[in-house]
């Protein structure tokens, strides 16, 4: 199955310092057409959450940015880019991976890990103006190749998991595919303008989301906290109880998992 705009337009480079910087440089100077890619599998800067890194192994694994302009999206909403991004490459982990032998989760906001391993993690930056959603730059990084993760904690790779080896190419023509089939459905839902009517994507996401309803160690201005995951809230926060009952919201940069 091919894509009708995703990947269509496809650059290719042997290296770069990070496939989301180079994108954001073009739009500076072209106007590309939307479902614009940019891969590589030599990425030597990559930019994570929280300003982390992303490190990979030259040759082994692949960094690709899609180039998308969804000024359909009301920015209020803007964190369900997050959320279709995260269903893709689960997505695309599900297809690779038999789901009966493995535990697939999101790990908030777009983390995915397999058997709680960190095995592809997503970037997504945006360009806003005049109140819209211009572009919007989904980063995605995957552990294809790469066996020696010794130095990143808690990782996995797709040939660690299956013991072989994976044709990077197949896996991003299969990302492809994924991103454009969940962003035409958020699209769509969000065109048909009536209430309620993200909950599908919402609902789809929380029930692949990792320690859901779990007691969860989190670091919080320092301190360690046992808190119980309970969700997103309309903002796209994540939403943790404490031991009294009490919910509180929390953005990415308040708080920090504790393995």
């Amino acid at each position: 199955m091919g894509t009708l705009f995703i990947g269509q337009n496809t650059i290719f480079l042997p290296e770069v310092d990070s496939t989301n910087s180079y994108a954001m440089q073009l739009l500076k100077n072209v106007n590309l057409a939307e479902g614009t890619t940019v891969f590589t599998t030599n990425q030597t800067q990559g930019r994570g959450q929280r300003g982390n890194t992303w490190e990979s192994e030259p040759g082994l694994n692949l960094a690709v940015t899609y180039i998308l302009k969804p000024g359909f999206l009301p920015l209020k909403k803007i964190f369900y880019l997050y959320l279709f991004s995260a269903l893709a490459v689960y997505d695309v982990m599900s297809e690779l991976l038999n789901n009966s032998q493995y535990d697939i989760k999101i790990k908030w906001p777009n983390d995915i890990l397999i058997n709680d391993q960190k095995i592809a993690g997503i970037l997504n930056e945006n360009i806003i103006k005049d109140g819209i959603v211009q572009y919007c730059l989904i980063g995605v990084g995957i552990n294809i190749n790469q066996t020696n993760l010794k130095g990143v904690i808690n990782a996995t790779s797709l040939k660690l998991q299956l013991k072989q080896e994976f044709d990077i190419e197949f896996v991003l023509l299969k990302l492809n595919e994924k991103i454009e089939k969940h962003y035409m459905k958020m699209k769509n839902l969000f065109s048909l303008q009536k209430q309620n009517h993200s909950n599908v994507i919402l609902d789809e996401y929380l029930n692949r989301f990792y320690k859901l309803n779990k007691i969860c160690s989190f670091e919080i201005n320092g301190l360690k906290q046992n808190l119980t995951v309970e969700g997103i809230n309309d903002e796209g926060l994540l939403v943790l109880k404490d031991l009294n009952g009490d919910k509180k919201s929390f953005d990415l940069k308040e708080i920090k998992w504790v393995f």
